[in-house]
């Protein structure tokens, strides 16, 4: 991988998620399940459990970049989801993190494919 000079190193995240444990998910707790992970904007954007469950595996992908998994460090409110104008998921971070963690950038990916949802998360650091 080639770095440019400014940037330090890049690390990467990874989640895999099964559709039906999503589904199951909002089917027994409802919108009161997906608030445990998602704020009311990102509940908006959620047309089923599709959704729903890359928006966790871009979260917990997220997570696991920082190094972190969810946790005290980082809980899932401290990750936004959002979409672009073309409908591209984006991340933001809250900014104690990306102080903490020294993030200049973020992209993410989200793909479904049968009974599954996975995204994959790469942040840029700040060269320390």
């Amino acid at each position: 991988m080639v770095q440019r000079p400014e940037s330090g190193p890049a690390v990467i995240g990874i989640d895999l998620i099964k559709l039906e444990r999503m589904a199951g998910l909002m089917e027994r707790f409802g919108e009161k399940g997906l608030r445990r992970f998602l704020s009311d904007a990102e509940c908006s954007l959620v047309k089923n459990p599709r959704t729903a469950a890359g928006f966790w595996a871009a979260k917990e992908a997220c997570a696991k970049a920082l190094g972190t998994g969810i946790g005290a460090e980082c809980g899932f409110h401290d990750i936004t989801i959002s979409k672009t104008a073309k409908g591209a998921p984006q991340l933001t971070l809250a900014p104690a993190l990306l102080e903490r963690f020294g993030i200049t950038g973020i992209s993410l990916s989200i793909t479904h494919d049968g009974d599954y949802a996975i995204a994959v998360v790469a942040m840029e650091r700040a060269k320390r």
